[in-house]
């Protein structure tokens, strides 16, 4: 089976004047601190996550990144002194949508049922509304036709942007994302970042990745975390607005930077 999303990363990049985004959620961490085996994987670390945009996270292996996702996501316990403050004062709790690496579609559910899964879970039964914008999600990412179909008849890619989907499909304010499309080959994550970039637009990610160039393409601030204890270094903002041309020279030259922090 082959991917058939179209793929725009060798057009003309889009205008360098990023597009207005409406108001979201700001979320502060600070103080973070995390142990393992008695050594301490980072201690103090900051991160703020901006409003309306996508933030990259990238690292080496073991550094830390994914247990900051998860305690952003509150599945890992923080160690004190760890706070995690969101903008506007209010807990995070139950305002936040999470991308696992995996696609994590139930094999005997459907398409559209995958997407909302979110729903079953809490015990309600979608209506008329609720089973329109789940369609309308899968028109977005390019599976128009595809609703009742299994995922076993469905491709890597298109998996994951059933994963997207559904995502989406809770529509909180804060998503967070780790990894979700290291899984698959070279064109079909092109393709998939561009969807991510496209219909995560205006929203507050954060997205844990260890692939430069895909940061550089969608994200509006990528932080590198590195050294152990760990720490998270200046940010870089890569010029316009995503998705980013895979071949634009400026980006390019961005990722030997990214490269260079990520061994530094």
């Amino acid at each position: 089976m082959t991917d058939t999303l179209p793929f725009s990363g060798l057009r003309p990049a889009p205008s360098s004047v990023a597009p207005p985004v409406p108001g979201g959620l700001s979320v502060t961490v600070s103080g973070a601190r995390l142990t393992h085996g008695g050594a301490v994987l980072f201690s103090d670390l900051a991160l703020t996550l901006e409003a309306g945009r996508i933030t990259g996270l990238l690292g080496p292996s073991g550094v830390g990144k994914t247990t900051l996702l998860r305690v952003l996501a509150g599945l890992a316990d923080p160690e004190p002194p760890t706070r995690v403050a969101a903008g506007d004062g209010l807990p995070l709790a139950g305002r936040i949508a999470y991308m696992a690496q995996q696609d994590l579609l139930l094999p005997w559910l459907s398409v559209l049922d995958n997407v909302l899964l979110g729903d079953r879970l809490r015990r309600k039964k979608p209506d008329a509304e609720r089973l329109e914008r789940a369609a309308a999600l899968l028109r977005r990412v390019g599976l128009d036709g595809r609703e009742r179909d299994r995922p076993a008849a469905l491709s890597g890619g298109q998996r994951q942007r059933v994963a997207l989907a559904r995502t989406l499909m809770e529509d909180k304010p804060l998503v967070l994302m780790d990894e979700p499309f290291s899984a698959l080959d070279a064109l079909t994550r092109l393709r998939l970042q561009e969807t991510a970039a496209e219909t995560l637009a205006g929203r507050t990610v954060l997205m844990v990745t260890h692939d430069p160039l895909e940061a550089l393409r969608i994200g509006d601030r990528l932080h590198v975390m590195t050294g152990r204890p760990a720490t998270i270094g200046p940010p870089l903002e890569p010029p316009g607005h995503a998705p980013r041309r895979v071949d634009d020279p400026a980006l390019l030259a961005l990722q030997a930077e990214l490269l260079r922090r990520l061994a530094g």
